[in-house]
């Protein structure tokens, strides 16, 4: 088995506060892997270290390796991985159609500047990710008049432009409605179906698709619990993770949990 992710002993502080302590996180070619846990538990902290966004601090015993490689150019490592998150959403906000967001994603802008040229091959492209994530017909409007859950389906599309083959949905289905959270995840599945690695990370048990078998638990900028979902998702195990009594339930390979 090839190893997409393989984090070792990660330690990232913020003005001498530890966000993440000595994380290791491995995630193998193929694999569908939640995060889960309350926030400020140091989740998107562990999804920057793997974009490179954030860099921990040296030890010589830890290793951030990529696909095999601790070295990645900034733009050779974007195209590997698709990227969904409410800060791309906040910066996508604007009246740019959602076709032109889809395909600037090629050039890593936000909209089209008027020297970028676009081939006929890469509007294609984008009209197919595009009918991957069931938001083709949305491809005129501007993003500033679309749903929060219209905007995250183009946002979808984008991250599967260049048909990455890691996925990371960072909080990407947070405030969603049920019908449009539904869709959403209903366009996950469909990408998690084509062999693509995934790494959901989120607070919220219903973002987690039947397809995930693995479940990373994280508290207060450490890694609790790993294992199979079956076995993670408890009540015994959730009330710890979120320092209060968690109910958990499970319907046709979806979870919810409550307080």
């Amino acid at each position: 088995m090839e190893t997409i992710i393989q984090i070792e002993h990660a330690t990232v502080r913020r003005q001498g506060v530890p966000i993440l302590y000595d994380v290791s996180f491995h995630v193998e070619k193929g694999e569908h892997v939640a995060v889960i846990g309350p926030n400020g538990a140091g989740k998107s902290t562990l999804v920057q270290v793997i974009t490179e966004e954030v860099h921990p601090l040296f030890n010589p015993i830890s290793k951030r390796l990529l696909f095999g490689k601790d070295h990645w150019s900034v733009s050779e490592l974007r195209k590997k991985l698709g990227i969904v998150s409410q800060s791309m959403q906040a910066l996508c906000n604007s009246t740019d159609n959602a076709e032109e967001i889809v395909v600037s994603g090629f050039f890593s802008s936000i909209g089209l500047d008027f020297h970028l040229e676009v081939s006929e091959g890469q509007w294609e492209q984008a009209r197919k990710a595009m009918a991957l994530t069931d938001c083709l017909s949305l491809k005129g409007k501007q993003m500033n008049h679309l749903s929060s859950g219209e905007a995250k389906r183009v946002l979808l599309a984008r991250a599967c432009l260049n048909d990455p083959p890691l996925m990371l949905l960072d909080e990407a289905a947070s405030a969603l409605d049920f019908p449009a959270r539904k869709q959403y995840r209903d366009s996950i599945r469909t990408i998690a179906n084509q062999g693509k690695t995934l790494v959901i990370v989120t607070h919220e048990l219903p973002e987690i698709i039947p397809e995930v078998k693995r479940v990373v638990v994280m508290q207060q900028g450490k890694i609790i619990a790993d294992g199979r979902k079956e076995d993670i998702l408890n009540p015994k195990l959730l009330s710890e993770a979120y320092g209060t009594k968690v109910y958990v339930d499970q319907h046709d390979g979806l979870y919810n949990a409550w307080c």
